[in-house]
């Protein structure tokens, strides 16, 4: 298996890359694991969902103090 280790700055394995393939392999051969990954990526789109939803309804409810990107940039520019 080529596994690759992820350190922090003292040393610590901190984490592992485990090849997509492999981790296809796993998957099939080990029933838990893929149920584990589908729990973990629906929290996870229901975490981004919530930011989201709290940023559309800002956007929303104070859309009169929207700024244009790009005047946004111009003015940026001609101040620095």
């Amino acid at each position: 298996m080529g596994l690759q280790y992820i350190q922090d700055q003292e040393g610590n394995t901190t984490g592992v890359i485990i090849p997509i393939d492999e981790w296809q392999c796993l998957k099939n051969k080990y029933a838990e694991l893929q149920k584990e990954a589908v729990e973990d990526s629906s929290e996870l789109i229901t975490w981004q969902k919530k930011i989201i939803d709290e940023r559309l309804k800002d956007y929303y409810d104070n859309s009169d103090k929207i700024s244009d990107f790009d005047k946004t940039l111009d003015d940026f520019d001609r101040e620095t």
